[in-house]
């Protein structure tokens, strides 16, 4: 056969290569179709009583109390190594609170919550299973773990040196213990990815601060 005559097999190729990008580009969008899907699903605004809302603004509050323990020492103490631990609790503290307070303005809901604190601790884990401090069996309305009371408040205000020291530093490694039993609680109960990379930010950061504080503490006697 003359080569001439004989079919030109590159408009062939051409037809067939659209046809598969054309396929390959409809794949890719399905694709990403259910994984919107899935996302959009995983990643809803959360509710009034949801794990989300109730970690948000009880955690918040926690935050808050370890601020006012941190400026109380910093001004009762001239050792350096407290005052700058009180510096960055305060400051990581502060910063992670404006955060949760954002969430809830985002998610259209008001930082007031309409049922008793911790209420959202008692909720089933995901995965349905016991954790070991997991929260479950905390009654709501009772207060957050490991925050302090007034009358420890009182006493951490009415000391200096190294007796707000140690005042301090026993009053913050309880209440990070309580920080991170919280933290771990909503990880175990919640998908929602900007709570879960904070709670584990928390656990992680806290658990680090306890260490060192536990140090600081065994120094002072």
């Amino acid at each position: 056969m003359d080569p001439a005559s004989s079919p030109d097999p590159a408009p062939r190729r051409g037809i067939r290569h659209t046809v598969l990008a054309i396929a390959g580009v409809a794949l890719l969008v399905i694709a990403a179709l259910l994984v919107g899907r899935f996302a959009g699903a995983a990643q809803a605004t959360p509710g009034d009583s949801s794990v989300e809302a109730g970690f948000a603004r009880d955690m918040q509050q926690h935050h808050l109390q370890a601020v006012e323990m941190s400026f109380l020492v910093r001004d009762r103490t001239d050792d350096e190594s407290v005052r700058l631990l009180a510096y960055d609790i305060a400051n990581a503290q502060s910063h992670q609170a404006g955060q949760m307070y954002g969430w809830l303005a985002e998610w259209g809901l008001t930082q007031a919550s309409p049922e008793p604190s911790m209420t959202w601790m008692t909720r089933p884990t995901i995965d349905g299973s016991a954790h070991e401090h997991d929260g479950a069996d905390h009654t709501p309305g009772e207060p957050m773990p490991g925050l302090a009371t007034s009358e420890q408040i009182a006493e951490l205000t009415a000391a200096d040196g190294v007796e707000a020291e140690r005042i301090f530093l026993r009053l913050m490694i309880a209440h990070h213990l309580g920080g991170v039993e919280m933290a771990e609680a909503a990880i175990a109960r919640t998908e929602k990815r900007v709570v879960v990379d904070l709670s584990t930010s928390i656990v992680n950061s806290q658990e680090k601060e306890i260490l060192l504080m536990e140090e600081l503490l065994a120094e002072r006697g």
